[in-house]
């Protein structure tokens, strides 16, 4: 029993110890806890090159900050086009199996080039349409008035009556000077997507493209900045926001951008704007020739008087060329492996210059005035002749 009681205040006492022990091991275990270096929590969680990525910058102290120069040029130019780009819903008559009418709709693009409300747009974006409806950048929307149209570089001004201050004309440049690799940017209506910006490069000057009339449109200008259908009528830009083309085709086996599209040159617009504006249509000479580019190979076959000219097969009625008295092919004949109307007259030059094609001959001609005339060197079989011819207009 005294052991037992002995044995019990011996266990007692062991105890009050331990607890004192354990007490000052955690005080001083905290204390080397708490004067240890320790990382912050942001590295315990990712590696350190990771978390500066990850973190988040106040861009509202420098927006610019991680924009390059090249983006800011195309924010710049954004930010003033875009409020001149509209977006033109046009609204046609097509006939379906039974011959009955049906309203269709169509989509382009265009863009304000003065206060009055006027907007330069593709022909064929505007053609045979009977209602057109613009929609403006604040989505604010206007009937659009057609005033003028140029097939032949399908062209034409629309008009819309709108307060002054929701009109932003752009600002035209010279395509004159244009070099392949200069930046391009486009902006339009892509499938009805308003304010749309592509941009590339200027990928070749000098293309040709036909109208829907069949004209041949010169110095085309190629681009790879994406266009596709909704595009047609919009601006291509140079670097300083200047219109430099009117977007007008793309190449596409697939219907979709492939990187092949086309622009007319401002500068053919301009030549004709005035005309569009005042009168409704291009004032333009029709010459009216059909015919066969001649080289030595062709003049040698036939025993021409020369080697080089056009030997006129066609003379269109109501032209310039027939109303100047020029003869065209009257017998068919097997010349190699072409057959060719012959008989016709052989065009050496029209104004002292001289053509290798019946094409660079109806250009010249249009780019003239209707009313004057045009000195037409030729050979009518071996008799040289030089024909006045007067300018008729084309009124097609």
């Amino acid at each position: 029993m005294k052991s037992f009681l002995g044995d019990t205040t011996g266990r007692l006492h062991l105890s009050a110890g331990t607890r004192i022990f354990a007490l000052l091991f955690l005080t001083l275990a905290a204390y080397v806890l708490w004067k240890m270096p320790r990382p912050s929590g942001s590295d315990t969680m990712v590696p350190r090159d990771l978390a500066q990525q990850l973190k988040v910058k106040d861009v509202s102290a420098s927006p610019q900050e991680n924009i390059s120069g090249d983006e800011q040029i195309n924010i710049q130019i954004y930010r003033t086009v875009n409020p001149s780009v509209v977006n033109i819903t046009t609204e046609t008559v097509e006939y379906d199996f039974f011959f009955m009418p049906v309203p269709a709709q169509g989509t382009g693009s265009g863009f304000v080039i003065d206060g009055q409300g006027h907007i330069l747009t593709n022909f064929h974006v505007v053609e045979g349409a009977r209602r057109l409806e613009v929609t403006l950048y604040d989505k604010s929307k206007y009937s659009g008035r057609f005033i003028g149209g140029d097939k032949s570089n399908d062209l034409a001004v629309i008009r819309i009556t709108a307060p002054p201050a929701k009109l932003h004309p752009v600002k035209l440049g010279d395509s004159s000077g244009l070099l392949v690799g200069q930046k391009a940017l486009a902006i339009g209506n892509p499938f009805g997507l308003a304010g749309t910006l592509t941009t590339g490069v200027i990928s070749s000057l000098g293309r040709s493209i036909r109208a829907e009339n069949g004209r041949v449109i010169e110095n085309v200008i190629q681009t790879d900045a994406s266009i596709n259908p909704g595009n047609s009528g919009g601006p291509l830009l140079n670097s300083r926001g200047e219109v430099v083309g009117i977007n007008s085709q793309i190449y596409s086996p697939s219907g979709g951008s492939v990187g092949v599209g086309f622009a007319i040159p401002i500068n053919s617009a301009k030549g004709i704007l005035t005309d569009l504006i005042t009168i409704g249509r291009v004032k333009r000479a029709f010459f009216g020739v059909r015919g066969y580019a001649v080289d030595p190979e062709l003049a040698d076959a036939l025993r021409l008087p020369v080697d080089h000219g056009v030997l006129v097969a066609r003379v269109a009625r109501g032209g310039s060329a027939e109303r100047g008295g020029l003869h065209g092919g009257d017998e068919w004949f097997i010349v190699g492996n072409q057959r060719m109307i012959l008989g016709g007259d052989l065009i050496v030059s029209v104004d002292g210059r001289e053509f290798e094609s019946d094409e660079e001959i109806n250009r010249y001609i249009e780019s003239k005035q209707p009313g004057g005339t045009v000195k037409v060197e030729l050979y009518r079989g071996r008799r040289k002749m030089t024909v006045d011819v007067p300018l008729i207009e084309r009124l097609d």
